[in-house]
C-alpha cells in the first residue's frame, strides 16, 4: 500500500495581519494571506515607514563619501 497524498503546504504567520498564511505556490501572495496585506505591506514600504536606524553624526562632521574625504 502507498501514500500518494503531498505533504500538506506549512501554515506561517501573514506578516502584515499575523493570521495564517498557507506558504504554497497555490498562495499567490504567499507570504502574505491576501493580496489586501501584500498591498498593505507594499504600501508601507513606499512610503518609508520601514528604515533601518542610522545614528545622526555629530555636528560639524563632513558630508558626502568619507572615501572623497581629505
Amino acid at each position: 500500500m502507498t501514500n500518494d497524498s503531498k505533504p500538506a503546504a506549512p501554515i506561517v504567520r501573514c506578516p502584515t495581519c499575523g493570521g495564517p498564511s498557507v506558504f504554497a505556490p497555490q498562495n499567490r501572495w504567499r507570504p502574505f494571506c491576501s493580496e489586501r496585506c501584500r498591498q498593505i505591506d507594499l504600501g508601507a514600504w513606499a512610503n518609508e515607514e520601514f528604515r533601518v536606524p542610522s545614528p545622526i553624526p555629530p555636528e560639524g562632521a563632513p558630508h558626502g563619501d568619507p572615501r572623497e574625504q581629505d
